[in-house]
């Protein structure tokens, strides 16, 4: 049913959940699963060296959620599992992916790390949800 499941990650407690219900799906269904990793855009106003720094930060943060999305969904053939860093609007940047690569199904946390935490739903997950090209499962 789900050739090509597309998980979008931020490191919180949620996505690290949705890592291991994706990682279920794929292997029940012998999907691809590609995983996204989206940090904030740096404001080019900082300046050298305060730019470079502030990027190697963000890509380095981003890297170690990506790692720990990776390790939670465990054991997947290497060619079923892709993984993707991208900087910019993470609810945009999700579902331009998901658009981009023809994904079957969306999975994330129902809420991330942003300040809001008492939500039900996180303002990501409810603009995913609202303009996704494909079905999407939000994980508690």
């Amino acid at each position: 049913m789900f050739e090509r499941i597309l998980l979008a990650v931020d490191g919180s407690e949620h996505a690290l959940h949705a890592a291991k219900v994706a990682a279920d799906l794929a292997r029940c269904m012998k999907a691809e699963l590609r995983i996204v990793v989206v940090y904030a855009p740096i404001p080019p106003y900082l300046g050298e060296p305060n730019l470079q720094r502030a990027i190697n930060s963000r890509l380095d943060e981003a890297q170690a959620i990506l790692q720990k999305a990776v390790e939670a969904a465990g054991d997947l053939p290497q060619e079923k599992i892709h993984t993707e860093l991208l900087e910019g609007d993470a609810a945009e940047a999700i579902i331009e992916v998901a658009k981009t690569r023809n994904s079957d199904l969306i999975v994330m946390g129902s809420r991330g790390l942003g300040r809001l935490a008492g939500l039900l739903l996180g303002s990501t997950s409810q603009k995913v949800l609202s303009h996704a090209p494909c079905p999407v499962l939000i994980v508690r």
